[in-house]
């Protein structure tokens, strides 16, 4: 199965796994999916780190080479497919970063791993 990281899961998994649900822990553990981190997660990360509103321990770009190698999470780049099909996405979710992941999901065929349940109300498929 195809897994794309939303944003805070990404971040939990790294320093606050308590916060992950055991269906997501389970799935990390099994060894047999393949685990992604879009781009704009990168950037969203880089934004909050720099405006003073989420802490990091190492910069971005060693979390998520970390995270490459340990791990085995890949990065989703942005293709313009995934931005062309932000038409057709209704307004429900304002959210610029949540809603190219939900593109990239859509168009990818991924699952997102999210517990944010502005998710549900698009055609995506969701695991918490």
């Amino acid at each position: 199965m195809k897994l794309l990281l939303d944003t805070h899961a990404f971040l939990w998994l790294n320093d606050d796994v308590e916060q992950l649900s055991e269906k997501i822990k389970g799935l990390c553990s099994e060894g047999s999916h393949d685990f992604y981190l879009s781009i704009a997660s990168a950037w969203e990360i880089q934004i909050k780190h720099q405006l003073g509103k989420l802490d990091l321990k190492v910069a971005v770009e060693q979390l998520i080479y970390k995270n490459q190698q340990e791990n085995g999470i890949q990065l989703l780049p942005i293709e313009l497919a995934h931005i062309c099909h932000l038409k057709h996405l209704p307004q429900y979710h304002k959210d610029p970063f949540d809603r190219i992941i939900i593109t990239q999901a859509i168009i990818e065929n991924m699952n997102v791993i999210t517990v944010d349940q502005a998710f549900s109300d698009y055609d995506v498929k969701t695991i918490w």
